[in-house]
């Protein structure tokens, strides 16, 4: 396990220090130099498809880590 958590580590995806929610939409905005207002709309649009939307949301949410490198489902998992 301790492989695929940094492996996800490695791909530069970090929750920025100002996130609204769970800062997903402003790690995708700061990794592909995108608009965080536009990520984070394109992300609320995608919660109007019925599963995708919101369990993509919740998958990236535990697997994106902290600035500090934690990761969510790591912690869960290895408590």
């Amino acid at each position: 396990m301790k492989k695929i958590f940094d492996s996800i580590r490695d791909l530069g995806y970090r929750r920025g220090p100002s996130r609204l929610l769970g800062g997903i939409g402003g790690s995708i905005a700061a990794k592909f130099g995108l608009n965080v207002w536009l990520v984070r709309v394109l992300v609320l649009v995608s919660f109007l498809l019925p599963f995708l939307g919101v369990g993509a949301y919740l998958v990236v949410w535990a697997l994106t880590p902290w600035q500090d490198g934690r990761i969510p489902l790591e912690r869960v998992l290895t408590a």
